[in-house]
């Protein structure tokens, strides 16, 4: 209920209840990022979008108590849209971030995880994402992702199969 309140003061243009609300999720928020973009740095420059992005449009939620699933959408829209602005820049070496930021202590699993979640298309990648490292109902990642429940269904259990397949090459080649 405290949610509710602070975002209805905040659509009235109180700021400091807008800086509660969003403090309350800015871990959430960093970990999502983080999830999408590989790096510390480019995670950080989202949450900073996220921050901006969700003041400037705080009167267009309708619902109070989706905040944070409103912001959870808000988060994915900006890691896609600075994904697909980095297509064009090439790396010199895209495997190099990912020894250096990684604190870990299973090093190949975390490589291998990130290789597979790698071999899913843009959408499927954000089921599995929400599902399991945010650990979001199929509702809510509907609702976050815009799409009906069915579709949300479907990509996940098509995002799941495609983990399968590649497990069991992997396993075939080991």
């Amino acid at each position: 209920m405290k949610i509710e309140r602070l975002v209805k003061k905040a659509q009235k243009g109180n700021d400091k209840a807008y800086v509660m609300l969003f403090q309350q999720y800015e871990a959430d928020i960093y970990r999502m990022a983080y999830v999408y973009v590989k790096n510390k740095d480019d995670a950080l420059d989202l949450v900073q979008e996220v921050a901006y992005q969700s003041f400037k449009k705080i009167s267009t939620l309708k619902n109070p108590e989706y905040f944070k699933t409103w912001l959870m959408k808000i988060t994915i829209n900006c890691a896609l849209n600075l994904i697909n602005k980095n297509k064009k820049v090439i790396p010199l070496n895209a495997n190099f971030e990912m020894f250096i930021g990684s604190e870990n202590d299973d090093l190949a699993l975390t490589l291998s995880i990130n290789r597979l979640i790698e071999t899913l298309k843009e959408d499927e990648k954000s089921v599995i994402l929400l599902k399991y490292y945010d650990d979001r109902t199929l509702r809510e990642i509907s609702e976050i992702l815009d799409i009906p429940l069915g579709t949300a269904k479907s990509v996940l259990y098509r995002a799941l199969d495609k983990l399968r397949q590649h497990l069991k090459e992997v396993d075939s080649y080991a």
